[in-house]
């Protein structure tokens, strides 16, 4: 009995891991799991309780998936294509910044 209760939890636990399709809702998910289990085992440990240990991981399970979506790095930018012509006179417009004045012709 114990047996299909720890391979049902895994089950679902890998479907839940399975649709993730950004980076950011693949971190949320790896944080709420790791959240998840370490509320647990602390909540188990420190209250000696089931209740504890349910307490520990569903706290867990909600601030390490809002650590884990807010701590996805931001995407690069796209690389841009082949560079123009060089500038062979630089200027600056009226907030200051740099503008190409002229343009090298070939």
């Amino acid at each position: 009995m114990k047996f299909t209760m720890v391979a049902a939890a895994a089950l679902v636990s890998s479907l839940a891991l399975a649709g993730c399709s950004t980076p950011q809702d693949a971190n949320a998910a790896r944080g709420a799991v790791i959240g998840g289990t370490s509320g647990a085992i602390i909540g188990g440990l420190l209250s000696g309780r089931p209740a504890g240990a349910l307490a520990g991981g569903a706290i867990g399970a909600a601030s390490g998936a809002v650590l884990g979506a807010a701590s996805t790095p931001r995407p690069l930018p796209p690389l841009a294509g082949p560079p123009g012509p060089p500038c062979l006179r630089w200027g600056y417009d009226a907030y200051g910044e740099p503008v190409c004045l002229k343009i090298a012709r070939y």
